[in-house]
C-alpha cells in the first residue's frame, strides 16, 4: 500500500487541489481513480519526466496528467496536474514543486521537530516540509 499525500507551498496551498477542484465531475472521477490506483501500487501508466518528478497519464479527453514525487517506497508526493496541452509548462512547475518539498524536508530533517532528537533547535528552524495529511476532501 502507498500513502499518497499533497504538496503544500509555503503558504499552505496545494497546487495539484487547486487544479483538481476546477475538473469537471467526469475527469475529477477519473482522476481520483487514477490516484486510488497509485494508493494500491498501480503505477503502469506513469513515466519518469526528470529531476524525480513522474507523470501519470490518463488518456481520456484531452490528457490529463499527474505529477507527483516519490519520498521512499511507500509515499508519493502529488506535485501538481495537467493536461497533455501544458505538458511542458505543468512538468516544469512539478520540478520546482518537487525541489522545494525536497528543501524544506532535508531542513526539517536537519532542525529536528522534536527536543528528545539531536538537531532540535527550538524555534530557530521553520516547521513543516509541506505536505497534506492525506486525500480525504478529494475522495483519495
Amino acid at each position: 500500500m502507498t500513502e499518497v499525500r499533497e504538496y503544500l507551498d509555503t503558504q499552505g496551498n496545494s497546487p495539484y487541489a487547486k487544479w483538481f477542484d476546477r475538473l469537471n465531475v467526469a475527469a475529477a472521477v477519473k482522476v481520483a481513480a487514477a490516484v486510488h490506483r497509485m494508493e494500491q501500487g498501480n503505477f503502469s501508466n506513469v513515466k519518469g519526466v526528470g529531476a524525480g518528478v513522474y507523470e501519470y497519464r490518463i488518456d481520456v479527453g484531452p490528457g490529463y496528467r499527474i505529477y507527483f514525487g516519490k519520498d521512499g517506497d511507500r509515499l508519493v508526493i502529488l506535485l501538481a496536474g495537467g493536461t497533455k496541452k501544458r505538458q511542458d509548462a505543468d512538468i516544469s512547475a512539478a520540478k520546482v514543486h518537487w525541489r522545494d518539498y525536497k528543501r524544506r524536508k532535508r531542513q526539517e530533517v536537519q532542525c529536528g521537530s522534536d527536543e528528545r532528537f539531536q538537531g532540535y533547535h527550538s524555534g530557530a528552524c521553520p516547521t513543516g516540509f509541506g505536505i497534506s495529511q492525506g486525500l480525504a476532501a478529494r475522495g483519495g
